[in-house]
């Protein structure tokens, strides 16, 4: 009984405490559910920060992995070259090898500079031999000129050229073959240059006018007496004068005549004197050119007597051509010459006393001076 009314008890006290404890239950679910949803997002951010730690593994391990692989192919790269230059050391010489060629290689260069030196002394010597034959032959060239044609102005040239070869030389033993060199340039500069070409040119000229020389027919001229002077007024004495005026062409009466009156030349008596006029010319230009002065002077004297027996001394065209010939007679077609022989013979002599010099200078053999030759 006293358990039936103690129960009761505690049921009614238990009564009215429960609408007073449902807001602290609720209180404490909603901070559990707080609580959860806290814990939920925090799982989540450190399973995000943990995916994230993954793949920054994963790209930091491709890296190394790229770089391992680079590191590989260089470490391949050099194993090759290192193969490579160990073949090229195991191909070079042995140290005696290299020592050997060395030694060869200074015997080379010796050589070569002694040959060098021997070759620059045989063509210097050549040039020169060269040289010294060039003025020879120049020296020939202008005594040739001389004789064959004295062309005075070439071989002064050529004379000269000879002497400029031996000054070139700068050898003493020149002197004498420049001496005589020099007094044949005194001899040529002191001649007369003679025009053989202007010659030989103006005869032609001569030439062609001789071969168109007409004879001057004689004109009748009245002395002014009224005897032949028919003017007067009238058919018959205008009749008269005219055929006076035609014969007088032909005839010719003078009383009074004071010279010689040569014939007139016509047909084949003209066309012979014009062939002997021609002839002589052409003859005085042959002795131009050959410095004949004798035969030049005969000939232009023949055509100037042909000119003057055959025409008359009132034609101008004969006068012209007697004055050209005469002005043609002084000018000089022929010079006294010099010899070139003396200095010929002293440069052939310069010549041979060089060669003998040389021939007596023997130079050192290639094969001593090779062993004496330091690497």
């Amino acid at each position: 009984m006293s358990e039936e009314a103690t129960f009761p008890q505690d049921d009614k006290q238990l009564l009215p405490e429960a609408p007073a404890s449902e807001p602290t239950v609720a209180r404490r679910g909603n901070g559990l559910a707080l609580l959860a949803v806290l814990l939920a997002a925090a799982a989540a951010g450190a399973a995000g920060w943990g995916l994230w730690q993954v793949r920054q593994l994963q790209q930091h391990d491709q890296q190394q992995v790229g770089v391992l692989n680079d590191t590989r192919s260089q470490a391949q790269s050099l194993a090759e070259r290192e193969q490579a230059l160990a073949q090229q050391l195991g191909q070079l010489p042995s140290a005696e090898e290299l020592e050997e060629r060395r030694r060869l290689v200074a015997q080379l260069q010796g050589d070569q500079q002694v040959l060098g030196r021997r070759l620059e002394t045989v063509l210097g010597a050549s040039r020169q031999d060269w040289r010294l034959a060039e003025a020879e032959h120049l020296l020939r060239l202008a005594s040739l000129r001389l004789s064959a044609l004295q062309d005075i102005n070439s071989a002064t040239v050529l004379v000269q050229g000879a002497d400029d070869i031996l000054r070139d030389q700068d050898d003493p033993a020149t002197f004498a073959a420049r001496e005589q060199l020099a007094k044949s340039l005194v001899s040529l500069r002191g001649l007369s240059d003679v025009d053989r070409t202007g010659l030989y040119l103006q005869l032609g000229a001569l030439r062609a006018q001789a071969a168109q020389l007409n004879s001057l027919a004689p004109a009748f001229v009245g002395q002014g007496d009224g005897h032949f002077s028919l003017t007067a007024d009238g058919d018959g004495s205008s009749r008269w004068a005219q055929w006076w005026e035609a014969l007088s062409h032909y005839i010719r009466i003078d009383f009074n005549a004071d010279q010689n009156v040569r014939p007139l030349l016509a047909g084949q008596g003209l066309t012979q004197v014009r062939l002997a006029l021609t002839l002589a010319l052409e003859q005085a230009q042959w002795a131009a050119l050959n410095g004949q002065e004798a035969v030049y002077r005969q000939a232009l004297g023949q055509a100037r007597d042909v000119l003057e027996s055959s025409f008359n001394r009132d034609n101008p065209d004969s006068q012209a051509l007697s004055a050209r010939i005469g002005e043609l007679l002084e000018r000089p077609v022929a010079v006294e010459l010099p010899d070139l022989g003396n200095s010929l013979s002293a440069v052939q002599a310069y010549i041979s006393r060089r060669q003998a010099a040389r021939n007596q200078a023997v130079p050192p053999a290639p094969a001593a001076a090779a062993e004496g030759a330091q690497p």
